[in-house]
């Protein structure tokens, strides 16, 4: 059996580890509110000042989605699959810290791992992503790990 060529190029292999450069956004409460209302979530830990004082986060929080409105800052590292077709193979999320009215957060992303596998279409690439958000205080506040699939 023909062993296929490797689609893992040195520029990949290079972009593993590669940090972006960080973006930083400004927690507003008033985002945190038209975020929960916007996505339909009457928890009033992103909604209720008072409500939420009295939980065990003493005041209104992000909702744990709303990570996904803050973007990593460019890419210091090119990583691309040299096949064009992409799938989203998903994402899993870790949650350290809430995210409160007044936070700083800063994002960056790097490429953590790249595999080629075969499939019924012929070959893929899987690329995995890991975007870190981070407070001010330098707590990690959440990770998310993305995997893409082209073939």
């Amino acid at each position: 059996m023909a062993t296929e060529p490797s689609l893992i190029t040195g520029q990949l292999i290079s972009a593993i580890g590669v940090e972006s450069e960080p973006a930083v956004y400004e927690v507003e409460k008033g985002a945190i509110l038209r975020f929960a209302e916007a996505i339909g979530d009457p928890n009033p830990l992103y909604r209720d000042e008072v409500r939420a004082r009295h939980t065990r986060h003493g005041g209104i929080i992000a909702p744990p989605t709303f990570f996904r409105a803050m973007r990593p800052g460019p890419a210091r590292a090119e990583a691309q699959s040299p096949l064009k077709r992409i799938l989203d193979g998903g994402s899993e999320w870790e949650f350290h810290e809430p995210v409160r009215p007044g936070d700083r957060i800063t994002v960056t992303q790097a490429l953590v791992d790249a595999a080629q596998r075969s499939g019924r279409l012929g070959p893929m690439v899987i690329l995995t992503w890991e975007s870190r958000y981070a407070n001010q205080l330098g707590q990690l506040v959440a990770v998310q790990r993305t995997t893409s699939i082209t073939y």
